[in-house]
């Protein structure tokens, strides 16, 4: 629950300290002191938008701070974190908005995103405002009050279902674009399987159009090669061994290796030592040279010049061009493409098995998601009978005698078979991702009356009556330990009013609660009692308000301004003594009637 709430620079409020009372804590003053700024820093406490106009004027920021006595959820959620603790095992979380609009969010000492204090809020804090009235007449929101009562009997099945209902949406998806594109996947199936039918036939390898184009120009070119080669291996072994490939006008005369040799003999005979030792030298040359010449040798018997190898050659390369031309740049290219055209014409098969395949696990999907839905259906409308009863009898002591509550359930009509439905209880019902029911609250607000949608025949004042009644209800299954109402009794007086007193105190019995209100009936019936009023003015003239907790004595005074204005006349104070007179009345005999229920329970 909240232990203390500190509130700087925020609306009205330059700097002011509140502990609420673990039971009922009620704020009042007059309009436009501020009573909603506390209810606003609450909201930035469970991380609400913060917008830079709540900023006092003249302020760098405003600040909320909150210490919290931290249950179960919360103390998981500050150790994820690595938020610490206090001594006292309460948890401290501190929101800054500047002026600019920026925000920052602290807990535990550790400065941690605006999503960790909605986290925190969830698990100890839950506001409700006018427009929780507002949303109260979606038909989600009624959904969702209707689901919070039912419990585990429907939030478990709830979860499966959802989990069955993604992977059946996926198989529905998959299966219709398989038949709405069946002739387009075809055609590009057909033209997947000619592309492979094309390759396959010309059979290329890995890197054969560079082979090809080096084989062709030595093939295009060989009678010039063969004539390089030839007179190249003459000038080395003499004109004798070059026969046609000589020049015809070419002289005998001996090659390099005839001269070679002849200056070996010349330099060996030579009868000088330092000639003499050139001739080594030159034997190092001479082998060279006969090696040389044996390439050359080899070169011009291996050489081809066959003009039908060179036209297979070519016709090799037309063929590959043809490839090249349609489905990549080269070889390699179009082998890469052969590869994900096999890998894409096996994910678009179009086959009746795969087709059939589809459809079987789709209607093995769909009777698994028929049956978590009409479990959940099952429970709500188990659920719907007994939240329509306790709600009846809270709106009865609510001083709404007549008024019945109605939880009605219907099913939204689905075409068969369309991927949005399933058939359950003989019929085509639509599969939303909160199963196949539609919940409406429907308000009997007096004997006779025809009963009628929230959101259309209920008055402020009973829509107001309508939520607290929920909430009192649903209090035995809310964890949440505080509960902020913010004029949960607009539009409502007289006897109504004392009765949502009764009512805010007794749920004060198991929570926190925390009310704002503009009613003394209601103000009555708090354990502690908070006034919020205008202190003066700011140097730069803004408008300031201050905090303070009053006394037994000051409670006499504010009830009477309450009640007409009269806080200053004996009359006045009388009717607020009666008033708060009866309330402790109330309340004492109601909790001790609490207590020997729970000691008869025991």
């Amino acid at each position: 629950m909240l232990a203390e709430m500190r509130i700087q620079g925020l609306g009205a409020i330059d700097d002011a300290a509140l502990e609420p009372h673990p039971g009922l804590t009620v704020l009042t003053g007059e309009t436009g002191a501020g009573k909603t700024m506390v209810v606003t820093g609450l909201i930035l406490l469970g991380g609400g938008r913060a917008e830079s106009s709540r900023v006092a004027e003249g302020a760098g920021r405003a600040l909320v701070e909150g210490r919290f006595t931290a249950n179960g959820a919360a103390l998981r959620l500050a150790e994820e974190v690595g938020a610490d603790t206090d001594e006292d095992g309460s948890l401290i979380a501190v929101r800054t908005v500047n002026s600019d609009g920026r925000s920052r969010a602290h807990l535990g000492g550790r400065s941690v995103p605006v999503g960790v204090l909605s986290r925190l809020s969830e698990a100890v804090l839950a506001v409700h405002g006018q427009n929780d009235q507002l949303r109260l007449m979606r038909p989600a929101q009624q959904r969702a009050v209707l689901d919070r009562y039912a419990g585990e009997s429907v939030t478990a099945p709830l979860g499966e279902y959802r989990t069955v209902r993604e992977r059946w949406r996926q198989v529905c998806a998959s299966l219709t674009e398989r038949r709405d594109g069946a002739r387009q996947l075809a055609r590009e199936a057909d033209l997947l399987r000619h592309g492979l039918a094309e390759i396959e036939a010309v059979d290329p390898r890995q890197g054969e159009d560079v082979e090809l184009v080096d084989e062709a120009r030595r093939l295009a070119a060989a009678d010039d090669l063969r004539a390089a080669a030839g007179r190249a291996k003459a000038a080395m072994s003499g004109s004798d061994g070059a026969d046609e490939l000589t020049s015809p006008d070419a002289e005998d005369q001996p090659g390099a290796l005839g001269l070679l040799g002849a200056a070996r003999r010349l330099l060996a005979g030579s009868g000088d030592p330092q000639l003499a030792r050139l001739e080594p030298r030159l034997a190092e040359a001479d082998v060279l040279l006969v090696d040389i010449a044996a390439e050359l040798s080899g070169y011009l018997d291996a050489l081809d010049a066959d003009p039908e190898r060179l036209q297979t050659v070519l016709a090799r390369q037309a063929e590959l061009r043809a490839l090249t031309r349609k489905y990549a740049a080269d070889t390699d290219g179009v082998l890469r493409w052969a590869e994900q055209a096999t890998e894409r014409l096996a994910g678009i098969d179009t086959s009746d098995e795969a087709i059939t395949a589809l459809q079987a696990e789709r209607d093995t999907l769909e009777a698994e998601l028929t049956g978590h839905a009409g479990t959940i259906s099952t429970a709500r409308r188990s659920a719907a009978g007994r939240l329509a009863k306790a709600v009846t009898e809270e709106l009865t002591g609510l001083a709404m005698p007549d008024a019945k509550l109605l939880v009605e359930l219907t099913r939204r009509p689905a075409e068969a078979a369309d991927g949005t439905g399933v058939r359950l209880e003989g019929q085509w019902v639509h599969a939303g991702p909160d199963g196949v029911d539609e919940v409406e609250l429907r308000l009997v607000p007096h004997a006779g009356s025809p009963p009628v949608p929230l959101h259309r025949g209920a008055s402020g004042g009973e829509l107001s009556r309508v939520m607290l009644a929920l909430e009192v209800v649903l209090a035995g299954a809310d964890p949440v330990p505080t509960m902020v109402f913010d004029e949960v009794d607009a539009g409502v007086g007289g006897r109504a009013a004392v009765e949502i007193g009764r009512r805010l105190a007794r749920l004060a019995g198991s929570h926190q609660v925390i009310v704002v209100t503009h009613l003394a009936q209601v103000a009555a019936y708090a354990d502690r009692h908070v006034v919020v009023d205008k202190r003066g003015s700011s140097a730069n003239g803004a408008a300031q308000s201050r905090v303070r907790t009053l006394s037994e004595a000051d409670r006499v005074v504010e009830l009477a301004r309450m009640l007409a204005g009269l806080d200053d006349t004996s009359t006045g104070r009388a009717h607020a003594e009666e008033l708060l007179a009866t309330a402790n009345s109330d309340k004492t005999e109601s909790r001790s009637g609490s207590g020997r229920r729970r000691t008869r329970a025991g």
